[in-house]
């Protein structure tokens, strides 16, 4: 046997926080030590933070990420440890990672495949490292070796496939084999989005047996820089076993795996594979010789997934778990004082309360109370909480903002959910301001206004008058006002700008509403893993949606202005997401959902397009959401689309003209 100690750590790094990341970065090495590993793999781009943007390109920021670097080379004696930098080479900035052995630096591996998918810009800042190019940089007067390189470090072979590496079809891992690598280690910084765990979970399970190597993936953790949030997924296999799996959604600043890998059982899986063809030579300048990392003791690895990840709600559970996370991150980074919901008894502001609430009660926990009041010590009210509830309590601010179209049970859902939750409650009444806002602008232009004929501009006076109210109790605590406007919303501009769609944050933006409707229901009747549910919730689900802006003999009800939210949700995946065309979508409407008309399918259909395309204005000032589904609306991490344009009116006519003739045949 050849046995080595490996370790993977989930980080919850900061973009340009130089001396958090240091910390973090040191706090790992110490916890590897601790385990008896002589291997870390640490996540991508770690020194510098993953989400600097723009601040790659800057040289200020690329030197001072390479002094930090040489700062944490003194804590890595007697270890093998990645640590990732921007690096500029040769005219060009590269996403890298530096191999360092017993203090010193090896060499630097280039990322070879950039994301510049979806969520992803890289190739707006870095260059693809080109395949079998290897190069030197000199950094204080001394050469690197820099380019596509492996180490033997004293015996042990050691490649790199860097995060979008291990996700394309001919992937670094496969000329590694070749090379008769023994371990590849994968920093990465992957985003969570829901069942986005167990692709990376094949991913590596694969790759360690397709390659016939160990393999050890790392990654980020929490919210690093606003809008992506990171599960700390870490992972280590070896000949195709799970060995060890870190814990998801952590509440702590880090998280360390260990375990023990046979480099003579995964070579001897390697040669008995009759398609292995190992390059015997290898090329030159490939190959950076190191010390041989110590022995390690025989151990048995019993990879274990936390009880919730068990669960058959793994999504809803995902859900609560990656945004309250998201949350916590959010508050803890900005030194808010607690966050504000504009709460209408209805679905969206109920689940963001409802959010924040499981924010605290995740995070203490784990972290317990006292780590949890220090890790938020600038909010001067938790020093005097002592139990989860009453954490709550100086954390979440509800008010709800009543005008004469307000019923209610609105006003009992919303004044219940938020004592259950222990938030504080606060309601105010904003029909005379409303009022006022209606004679200023009828005195102005000369008539009265009337729901005839001003219906748009009476609805949303009163949504936008809510919000200075929701911000001035915001600024008084010194929180940050929560968006409670949801994907569906998104899509046709069913919101109010200024109105519900005010906040600093909209933690549901990525969330359709016939889901949330879904996960509210699940919330109320069984809830998080080890949690309680939240029996408050049934007045908030009995209800159906409306914004209650009209009079009540209206009646309003938010699919009656729209369409059914399953039926909005699925055109719009199939009309943005997977980018068909208005007479495309009506054809798998008709097929998807059988028992509408076809001709009020028609005019759903129609509607959806022409309010898509009306209202990207609105998406473009949406507050910073957070990411959690691959093929979310947000036009700054996802979905890019023209604020003018020319609203699909040749489709659509295609589309009436098509109609028609089915219709006559």
């Amino acid at each position: 046997m050849k046995l080595v100690r490996v370790a993977a750590a989930a980080l919850n790094q900061t973009p340009l926080d130089w001396s958090g990341n240091r910390q973090n970065i040191l706090g790992a090495i110490g916890v590897a030590r601790e385990q008896e590993a002589s291997i870390l793999c640490l996540p991508e781009l770690c020194v510098s933070g993953y989400g600097c943007e723009d601040a790659f390109l800057s040289p200020a920021v690329r030197e001072t990420a390479l002094r930090v670097l040489g700062e944490i080379l003194p804590a890595t004696r007697g270890m093998i440890v990645t640590l990732g930098v921007p690096l500029f080479v040769g005219g060009a900035v590269y996403d890298t990672c530096a191999l360092v052995d017993d203090g010193e630096i090896l060499g630097f591996v280039p990322k070879q495949a950039l994301a510049g998918h979806g969520i992803h810009y890289e190739p707006r800042w870095f260059k693809p490292w080109p395949k079998g190019v290897r190069s030197t940089i000199r950094l204080d007067g001394r050469d690197f070796a820099v380019g596509d390189l492996y180490f033997d470090c004293g015996g042990i072979r050691i490649g790199f496939e860097i995060c979008e590496d291990a996700w394309m079809a001919s992937r670094p891992g496969a000329s590694l084999a070749l090379d008769a690598v023994d371990l590849i280690l994968n920093p990465s910084a992957s985003h969570f989005a829901f069942g986005k765990h167990e692709v990376r979970r094949r991913l590596v399970l694969e790759g360690s047996r397709a390659f016939g190597t160990g393999y050890v993936y790392a990654n980020l953790l929490g919210n690093e820089a606003g809008r992506a949030i990171y599960d700390g997924d870490t992972l280590i296999a070896a000949g195709g076993e799970l060995l060890a799996q870190g814990g998801r959604f952590s509440y702590q600043d880090f998280q360390v795996i260990s375990a023990t890998v046979d480099i003579e059982l995964s070579r001897t899986s390697r040669a008995w594979q009759s398609s292995f063809q190992p390059q015997v030579t290898p090329a030159p300048g490939s190959v950076i010789s190191g010390h041989a990392p110590p022995a390690a003791r025989p151990a048995a690895e019993r990879p274990q997934r936390a009880a919730w990840e068990r669960s058959e709600h793994i999504k809803a559970e995902e859900l609560a778990r990656a945004v309250a996370l998201g949350l916590f991150d959010y508050l803890r980074k900005t030194r808010a004082g607690g966050f504000v919901v504009s709460m209408s008894g209805g679905a969206d502001s109920s689940a963001v309360a409802c959010l924040v609430a499981l924010m605290v009660q995740f995070a203490i926990v784990e972290l317990g109370q006292a780590e949890f009041g220090r890790r938020l010590s600038h909010v001067s009210t938790l020093g005097t909480v002592r139990d989860p509830r009453d954490a709550v309590g100086a954390l979440l601010t509800g008010v709800y903002q009543a005008t004469r179209n307000s019923s209610a049970e609105t006003r009992a859902a919303a004044r219940g959910l938020c004592d259950a939750l222990g938030g504080q409650f606060y309601e105010l009444d904003v029909d005379d301001i409303v009022e006022k806002y209606v004679d200023l602008v009828a005195t102005a232009i000369g008539r009265p206004l009337s729901w005839e004929r001003d219906d748009v501009a009476l609805q949303n006076i009163q949504a936008r008058v809510r919000s200075p109210g929701a911000w001035m109790l915001a600024n008084v605590q010194s929180a940050l006002l929560l968006a409670t406007s949801n994907r569906s919303e998104a899509a046709v501009g069913y919101a109010t700008m200024d109105g519900d769609t005010s906040g600093g944050i909209s933690p549901i933006a990525g969330i359709d509403k016939a889901y949330l409707r879904r996960w509210l229901v699940w919330l109320e009747q069984i809830g998080p893993t080890d949690h309680a549910p939240i029996a408050a919730l049934a007045a908030v689900n009995a209800q159906q949606p409306t914004a209650e802006l009209r009079p009540q003999s209206a009646a309003q009800t938010d699919e009656a202005d729209l369409m059914p939210y399953t039926l909005l949700d699925a055109i719009e995946r199939a009309a943005i997401r997977d980018k068909r065309s208005p007479l495309e979508t009506y054809l798998l409407m008709r097929v998807e959902f059988p028992d509408y008309d076809s001709d009020q399918l028609l005019v759903w259909v129609e509607r959806f397009f022409v309010l898509w395309s009306r209202n990207q204005w609105k998406r473009e000032r949406y507050a910073p959401s957070f990411h959690l589904d691959d093929a979310n609306l947000d036009p700054k991490t996802w979905c890019r689309w023209p604020i003018l344009s020319g609203g699909f009116q040749r489709e659509l006519e295609q589309l009436r003209a098509e109609a028609a003739r089915e219709k006559k045949s």
